[in-house]
């Protein structure tokens, strides 16, 4: 008795629904009929705008500040990016002018070569320099990466475009050491250009080379060049030396003497030539 009741009572509640269901919808077509549905979807439109109005606001900054981080990480990567190009053209850029230094250097090189025929030449580099001091005597040479193997011996004269460096003094199979004008027991027969006046250079400890041996009562005049004379055969004719800086005379010596600079600037050697053979008439 008490299931049939159920029953019944489920059934009435579905009818009731119904009946409420058909009712609605009876309803909106007549307040669509009549023009009044619009009004009710109106008042519907502006009690939910506000809600549907700040859903989209926070929509949109959510997208745009995803659009933000996004554009953020790619201008990070394309900085980087533009760091690592600008470091590479730093790079190839110190890279050419360096190459453009060697090459002007080298080009000099051939001028000096091209001007004295009779010099049969070998181009090295430098590989160390050792200017310092010992004990009892003033050490000035450099090493270069020629030697005996490539027809280096000892006594060859060195140059390189701005003048006299010095001479072998030692060899090994692969390198060379040169003695520098600078050292004190570098001697050197040589004439001033202008008044043709001959003497010999001689290094001085922490000073210019020296040049003596000059007649007293001539005449030398500050700023005069100074060559290598051929005397001698050691160094071939005409290779610049210096430049006279300072004169000295002494009453009571018969010869003066004259401090000269030298043309080469041995804080900056890199590239040199060695003479290997020349005409003494050169």
């Amino acid at each position: 008795m008490r299931n049939n009741d159920q029953r019944g009572w489920s059934g009435a509640d579905f009818a009731v629904r119904l009946t409420i269901l058909a009712l609605t919808a009876v309803l909106l077509l007549a307040l669509q009929q009549t023009g009044r549905l619009g009004r009710i979807e109106s008042l519907v439109t502006l009690v939910t705008a506000p809600g549907q109005s700040g859903l989209a606001t926070l929509t949109n900054r959510l997208s745009e500040s995803l659009t933000t981080l996004r554009n953020y990480r790619n201008l990070q990567k394309r900085v980087s990016e533009l760091e690592q190009i600008n470091h590479s053209l730093i790079v190839e850029t110190l890279r050419l002018a360096e190459v453009e230094r060697e090459n002007q250097r080298l080009r000099e090189l051939l001028a000096f070569a091209e001007t004295r025929p009779g010099f049969e030449l070998r181009g090295g580099q430098i590989i160390a320099l050792a200017i310092g001091q010992n004990a009892t005597n003033f050490l000035n040479y450099t090493m270069i990466d020629l030697g005996s193997y490539h027809g280096i011996e000892v006594g060859m004269p060195v140059v390189n475009e701005q003048g006299l460096v010095g001479r072998i003094s030692s060899v090994t199979n692969t390198t060379s050491k040169v003695l520098l004008i600078t050292d004190i027991s570098s001697t050197v027969n040589a004439i001033l250009q202008a008044s043709r006046l001959t003497g010999i250079i001689n290094g001085s400890p922490g000073s210019h080379p020296v040049m003596g041996f000059i007649p007293q009562g001539a005449e030398v005049g500050v700023g005069e060049a100074a060559l290598t004379s051929g005397m001698g055969g050691n160094f071939p004719k005409g290779i610049p030396i210096g430049q006279v800086v300072e004169v000295r005379q002494r009453d009571v010596n018969v010869v003066q003497e004259a401090v000269v600079r030298p043309t080469v600037d041995f804080g900056r050697l890199e590239f040199v030539m060695v003479i290997t053979n020349f005409d003494s008439g050169q």
